[in-house]
């Protein structure tokens, strides 16, 4: 056994949008032993969809995808970037794109990622949620996102077609990219609570720059049932993927028991 100046049990890269503050700040809270994270930033060239939208006269749902698709264009750099770091995962941290056309679109994104990253393992949003709602065994769900109302129908329209009896979907409308991580904590809790029922099983939340890690596992004792933010999930998938099995307590049900 060799021993190194890092510790590596496992050293996963993570693609962010350059707008994007609230994945860094909860991936900070998971500081395991032997366990590196790497992000790499791809340029947002369409930061405001509102102000665009107004400049161009097309409405929040044009913009948006307008937005999504020079994502789509900027990925690639940034990919080969961290590649150069002998990563032993790729984490995406974004979840819209994921999302987006239902399981189709889900499909193509990530066969289109993968053939960038050949054998590389990877983890998206829509797969890391799939994979950890399969794990409560729950099929009626509410879903919480910071997007405009296309964005709540793609996010619908995939775990419609997945399986899941999606009770409510509630959108938060942000402005912009950087909005989102400025949504005030009682704007998310109203969400919860519109989102929420007895008919409901478990709330996931999308959008990877809405950071609810410091409310979800407290709401999860209130409302008990299973709730998901999408970097969560992501990280427990990444690290499960990576062989890293270790439970952790304090960021919810998803990690401490699965």
């Amino acid at each position: 056994m060799q021993n190194y100046q890092i510790a590596r049990r496992a050293q996963i890269g993570v693609l962010i949008p350059s707008t994007n503050t609230g994945v860094e700040y909860d991936l900070q809270k998971f500081g395991l032993d032997g366990v590196t994270w790497h992000p790499s930033r791809f340029l947002i060239r369409l930061r405001n969809w509102a102000e665009e939208g107004e400049a161009t006269g097309d409405d929040a749902n044009t913009v948006f995808e307008r937005f999504l698709d020079l994502m789509r264009e900027d990925m690639t750099p940034a990919i080969e970037n961290v590649m150069t770091a002998k990563i032993s995962h790729l984490m995406l941290g974004m979840s819209a794109e994921t999302f987006w056309g239902g399981m189709a679109g889900n499909i193509e994104f990530e066969k289109n990622i993968q053939d960038q990253i050949g054998d590389l393992g990877m983890t998206t949003g829509a797969g890391a949620t799939r994979m950890a709602l399969d794990n409560f065994g729950v099929k009626k769900i509410s879903v919480i996102t910071p997007y405009p109302p296309v964005g709540d129908d793609n996010v619908r329209q995939f775990f419609d077609e997945i399986g899941y009896e999606v009770k409510h979907v509630v959108g938060l409308n942000c402005a912009s990219a950087t909005a989102i991580a400025e949504t005030p904590i009682k704007d998310v809790i109203e969400a919860v609570k519109k989102a929420d029922g007895d008919d409901v099983e478990a709330i996931v939340q999308c959008g990877t720059n809405l950071s609810t890690v410091d409310l979800f596992p407290t709401l999860e004792h209130w409302l008990e049932k299973p709730m998901l933010p999408i970097n969560v999930a992501t990280i427990w998938h990444a690290l499960r993927a990576c062989g890293i099995n270790d439970k952790i307590t304090g960021k919810g049900r998803l990690l401490e028991e699965f």
